[in-house]
């Protein structure tokens, strides 16, 4: 296999095509000593960055502590595809939900991917945003479920930006033959995560919050006021908001049995002529396909493939990174069995029993969102914004997201990895089966 060797290019992140070619950022220093603030928030990935500073925009003094470097987790290594509605389907959503509050969570996806657009544009980040997703039926099955789930946004949604294609289309835009028809989504966008957490980083800096990296939480309280422990520092603060997601560990038990962390993986091949590339992908739109255990790729702003695809559920990745996506990627474009493999890498993200996010208030000035299930450049960056809106005292739309139930995995943190593995392998067999 071809490959060739790589430098991180922003020290402390993984060796990932993102860290490679990311913008410039400064170094935070460790919290030591005591420091006082409105909010402390937990994590700066997404839900952090965009908690810190719609709430700075709103005038609280916010002190964010990150464990790695900002961005470090999934918000700067995920396939940074932003789509439209919610990880669950429309018509799942209201048959558990009701079509009223199936209808509220629509619009609140497309506010999500609005939001996301609108703050790379208001704070200048540069993260090669491009627009457009494909999602596409891996098997002739699920062509059929794709052409009616865009006859129900069309009709009962009224979403005039997504249409079908069928095989032949999708055969002119995608140099795949692996793919039965499709969804275009000309509402969806992409773009460069890490470039983005960083761009919010820096947004949020400018408003006044004060970050601190390699400063791992050891431990906190609730209270008047809550209090955040580091190994060299504290936080007394108003409100907590915790934004760990596939990090959280076993910093808060009562929450953690929500969500399962597994490990999801991705290749950078070297940058592709001009031709394989448009042969590759024609409109330079994401794509997805629809198999459970999802293959996702995009090209980057330099013609690389950014290929997704296999996940673990282990506390390990694999050994060689690059051959383990590497076969995906060639199931789908065997041409490219010569290109080079410039870089692969993992990272950790979270899912939920029923793939809505979990979002809640564990004590009153106690906040948390988690759970994504593969949606998380969009959703985390609203779910910031909703959480800023409640602590702020506007509690209209955190109560409608914390209302969609979200149980716990059967056996809670001891016993749900056994489960949830069985149940992966299950459906990565049906995927292998072609059903």
């Amino acid at each position: 296999m071809p490959v060739s060797g790589t430098v991180t290019k922003l020290l402390g992140h993984t060796d990932s095509y993102y860290a490679a070619s990311a913008n410039e950022a400064p170094f935070y220093g460790a919290l030591e000593g005591e420091v006082e603030a409105d909010v402390c928030i937990i994590g700066a990935g997404y839900t952090g960055l965009s908690s810190a500073l719609h709430l700075a925009e709103r005038g609280f003094k916010v002190v964010v502590l990150e464990a790695e470097r900002i961005g470090w987790g999934a918000s700067g290594r995920n396939g940074g595809h932003v789509g439209v509605g919610q990880r669950k389907g429309q018509e799942d959503l209201e048959k558990m939900l009701g079509l009223d509050t199936a209808k509220t969570l629509w619009g609140m996806g497309l506010e999500a991917v609005h939001l996301v657009e609108e703050l790379i544009r208001k704070h200048n980040i540069e993260c090669d945003l491009k627009r457009g997703v494909m999602h596409l039926a891996a098997k002739p099955s699920h062509d059929a479920w794709l052409r009616e789930e865009v006859e129900v946004l069309n009709e009962r949604y009224g979403y005039d930006q997504m249409r079908y294609a069928d095989k032949t289309e999708v055969r002119s835009l995608v140099g795949s033959d692996r793919f039965h028809g499709g969804q275009i989504d000309d509402g969806s966008l992409h773009l460069h995560p890490l470039n983005y957490a960083l761009g919010l980083a820096a947004a949020a800096a400018r408003a006044g919050v004060e970050f601190y990296e390699y400063s791992r939480v050891t431990s906190y309280r609730g209270g008047s006021p809550c209090v955040v422990n580091t190994a060299k520092g504290q936080v007394r603060a108003r409100n907590v908001v915790l934004a760990c997601n596939g990090y959280l560990g076993n910093l808060e038990p009562r929450m953690a049995g929500r969500i399962m962390p597994i490990n999801n993986f991705v290749l950078a091949t070297e940058p592709l002529p001009e031709e394989l590339a448009r042969e590759l992908i024609a409109n330079d739109y994401a794509l997805q396909d629809t198999l459970f255990v999802i293959n996702y790729w995009k090209l980057s702003g330099d013609n690389r493939l950014v290929f997704g695809g296999g996940e673990n559920y282990t506390s390990r990745f694999p050994q060689d990174i690059r051959a383990f996506v590497r076969k995906y990627m060639l199931q789908v474009y065997p041409q490219l069995a010569d290109t080079r493999i410039d870089y692969g890498w993992g990272g950790t993200l979270a899912i939920t029993l029923n793939r809505m996010p979990s979002i809640g208030r564990l004590e009153p000035n106690v906040y948390y969102s988690q759970g994504y299930s593969g949606h998380g450049v969009p959703t985390a960056t609203f779910a910031g914004k909703i959480l800023s809106e409640v602590v702020a005292g506007t509690e209209e739309r955190f109560d409608i997201l914390s209302r969609i139930p979200t149980r716990n995995f059967p056996g809670g943190t001891l016993l749900r990895w056994p489960g949830l593995v069985a149940g992966m392998l299950y459906y990565s067999l049906m995927d292998k089966l072609g059903r």
